[in-house]
């Protein structure tokens, strides 16, 4: 099926499946997908590797701001695979720890943040052909995507899907600890004053808690099919 060169913007709650949902999409129709929430977690984590967050959670913003120009946060494809740099390091593993998950929405939520990472995100989509997923893709980044998806998910099923992927990766989380932090995110992202979560109002919602990846699949190509009045039935490899 001939997809036209479009942006797909894809916000909604953690741990609802925007990375793995936006990556299948990307694959199966030829995008280039981006993490907006990788870039924030790089920041996030640059900031505790250079003490500028306190133990208390307490973020050093004036010294913050002095730097964040020069980050040189880029993705780079390798094998498939979209990976964040912070100049020559890959720093993928390290972006998805918890220490990082419980201060990087405080991070997140500050303006001159905010401007940096949108400002990074509109350059790599010159030209269309993106699939990028985030908290404020469809309403601040691109708020005149052609397409926005807006996921949702089951509290409960979104901290067994983070605590499985933290097993899968080695670490040994709390299952508790999970919950809690995906509580305070959600209030954090959805209260912030600088471009808080919420649905935009032309999204399409997937509530993709009893989904399957295939379904979900499934259900971008029907969207796709009537946004676009494109009638050719594609066979999905997922």
């Amino acid at each position: 099926m001939n997809v036209p060169d479009i942006i797909i913007a894809v916000d909604g709650f953690s741990a609802t499946g925007k990375s793995t949902f936006a990556k299948m999409v990307a694959k199966e129709f030829d995008f280039l997908y981006l993490d907006s929430g990788a870039m924030y977690r790089g920041v996030t984590l640059f900031a505790m590797e250079n003490g500028l967050i306190a133990k208390d959670g307490t973020i050093d913003e004036a010294a913050l701001k002095v730097v964040i120009d020069t980050l040189d946060l880029h993705f780079r494809n390798e094998e498939g695979k979209t990976l964040l740099y912070l100049g020559e390091r890959c720093i993928e593993t390290e972006i998805r720890t918890l220490a990082v998950s419980s201060y990087v929405s405080p991070v997140s939520a500050i303006a001159f943040v905010r401007a940096y990472v949108d400002a990074k995100l509109r350059a790599f989509s010159e030209g269309g052909r993106v699939i990028m997923d985030g908290r404020d893709i469809g309403t601040t980044v691109f708020p005149n995507a052609e397409l926005k998806v807006f996921m949702v998910a089951d509290e409960k099923v979104r901290a067994q899907r983070r605590y499985d992927e933290m097993v899968e990766k080695g670490d040994t989380p709390v299952f508790e600890d999970i919950v809690k932090n995906l509580a305070e995110r959600d209030y954090i992202d959805s209260h912030r004053e600088t471009s808080p979560l919420r649905q935009p109002e032309d999204a399409y919602v997937m509530d993709n808690t009893h989904m399957t990846l295939h379904e979900e699949l499934v259900w971008c190509l029907g969207v796709i099919q009537g946004k676009f009045l494109l009638y050719e039935a594609p066979s999905l490899t997922w």
